[in-house]
């Protein structure tokens, strides 16, 4: 069972800033101990969490409407539901950590820096997108942002490679290398953990356990499914990931433990929760029921719990969180109506980036041998 989201916390207010004790049940662990349950945290910062999470849901039901009126082809992978983490997940970073992800990855581009119409022109195969209309849902990137990427469990070692460059240069930051409870399961996953504590990396390793694959529950796929314990020599922490405080402090605790502790790297299992199927195509109801989703909607609301934290703390009122949400409302309706009016890519952009340049007969760029995939 899902965690309580952030309803259930104690708090006390003071002029600038919020003191917030987080359930005990936020956090389980693994060879380490578990991050404070006092949370101390600006109300401005409170608002700009609460800010970005009606935006990211917002983002994603205008895309959910855009599939089903057939302006959005292919992928497309929602996040509903799981603003929580990427959210929380921010809070807690600079710029120079690094993150990158799979392909439900559209909240995640937005919180490193990606615009509202940017990732809907992307998801609309427009020349505004963020990836220039030709990455589509699943290839979404900033300059801090590695995506975004298809093929599953692939990013984890990728991660690791980051993660190994930034221990390299000695940057003093971290890299958040994110997983689904599916990938969970492919081995190169276990081969980047073993390099990362080889080398003792400040690699993050975090599998965002929804619950469900493709279709499948976690239960019937997983002989495990406590994937924070799953790095076996490296320690780990459960997280309640649709409490976004709780989210927030155990980001926290894991750049210090791979940054300023040098202790090498962390899993996290942020235990969240999707409203919407796997992706589009997929009814997501087959496997669960109604009800299911009403309860973890109803009981954790990721969205609604903070809410309810903002007003509890007279950091806002109800009049001033309705004029916040219809704000965020008439941002993503402004921002889809410039993504839609974007023009296609133009028909060159059909070669660039595709081949090696500096030759005399271009050829494909990562083919070998170079005879063989000459362009005639």
């Amino acid at each position: 069972m899902l965690s309580q989201s952030i309803r259930g916390f104690s708090s006390t207010a003071a002029a600038g800033d919020v003191s917030i004790r987080i359930p005990p049940e936020s956090f389980q662990t693994f060879k380490c101990e578990a991050p404070s349950l006092d949370v101390k945290v600006k109300k401005e910062d409170l608002l700009s969490m609460y800010k970005s999470m009606v935006a990211m849901r917002r983002m994603e039901m205008a895309a959910d409407g855009l599939y089903k009126a057939k302006l959005i082809r292919g992928f497309c992978h929602l996040c509903t539901g799981q603003e929580a983490v990427g959210v929380g997940m921010e809070a807690a970073l600079s710029e120079h950590d690094k993150v990158i992800t799979a392909y439900r990855s559209h909240g995640f581009t937005y919180m490193r820096g990606g615009t509202i119409s940017s990732i809907l022109g992307e998801l609309l195969g427009r020349k505004t997108g963020i990836s220039g209309g030709k990455g589509g849902s699943m290839h979404m990137f900033t300059s801090n942002f590695f995506g975004g990427n298809g093929i599953v469990g692939a990013q984890v070692p990728i991660g690791a490679g980051i993660a190994f460059t930034q221990k390299y240069l000695g940057n003093k930051a971290a890299t958040f290398i994110f997983y689904g409870d599916g990938a969970a399961n492919q081995g190169q996953v276990f081969e980047a953990f073993n390099m990362a504590k080889l080398w003792n990396l400040p690699a993050v390793f975090v599998c965002e356990n929804n619950k469900y694959g493709m279709g499948t529950s976690a239960s019937r796929s997983s002989a495990n499914t406590a994937y924070y314990t799953r790095g076996d020599y490296i320690p780990g922490i459960k997280v309640n990931g649709m409490d976004v405080l709780a989210v927030n402090q155990a980001v926290s605790y894991a750049k210090d433990w791979t940054v300023s502790a040098e202790k090498g790297p962390l899993v996290l299992e942020m235990e969240t929760y999707r409203y919407s199927g796997h992706s589009m195509s997929d009814p997501g109801i087959t496997y669960r029921s109604r009800e299911e989703i009403q309860d973890v909607r109803a009981a954790n609301d990721p969205v609604s719990g903070l809410k309810e934290c903002l007003l509890e703390n007279k950091v806002v009122s109800e009049d001033e969180i309705k004029s916040m949400d219809k704000s965020a409302r008439a941002r993503v309706d402004k921002a889809m109506e410039e993504a839609k009016a974007s023009p296609q890519p133009d028909i060159e952009e059909f070669w660039t980036h595709v081949y090696k340049k500096g030759y005399e007969v271009p050829f494909l760029r990562g083919r070998e041998p170079e005879e063989f995939h000459r362009y005639r």
